[in-house]
């Protein structure tokens, strides 16, 4: 990922409702959600949730696909994947072994629907 890609993906996250939307959707998998279940569940407006799914999919975090009359929004798993490895790539001047307790809790929480709470 460069530097301005990496960028553009730290701003859209930087914003309270944006991550609790893309971690919302990292959660529900690729199967994703509609647009009016993550308003619902963000507890925000229909309009107010589509400025910010179009925020997300504007810094390439999250894709969109009509199904009949709902748009679902997923996680784009390989960009968020590309902003932890460029934020880890010069980890620890090369001793990656100072690394490995922040990469082995990254992904695969035994409960991640309770870190959400």
């Amino acid at each position: 990922m460069e530097e301005r890609q990496a960028l553009a993906s730290f701003a859209a996250l930087s914003q309270e409702t944006r991550l609790q939307i893309v971690r919302m959707l990292v959660i529900s998998g690729p199967d994703g959600m509609a647009a009016g279940a993550i308003a619902v569940k963000a507890k925000v407006s229909p309009s107010n949730v589509s400025f910010h799914l179009k925020e997300l999919e504007r810094a390439g975090l999250i894709t969109q696909q009509r199904e009949s009359r709902s748009i679902i929004y997923s996680a784009n798993y390989e960009a968020l994947g590309g902003l932890v490895r460029f934020l880890m790539e010069d980890c620890c001047s090369g001793h990656p072994e100072i690394c490995a307790p922040a990469t082995s809790v990254a992904c695969c929480n035994s409960n991640p629907k309770e870190n959400l709470q």
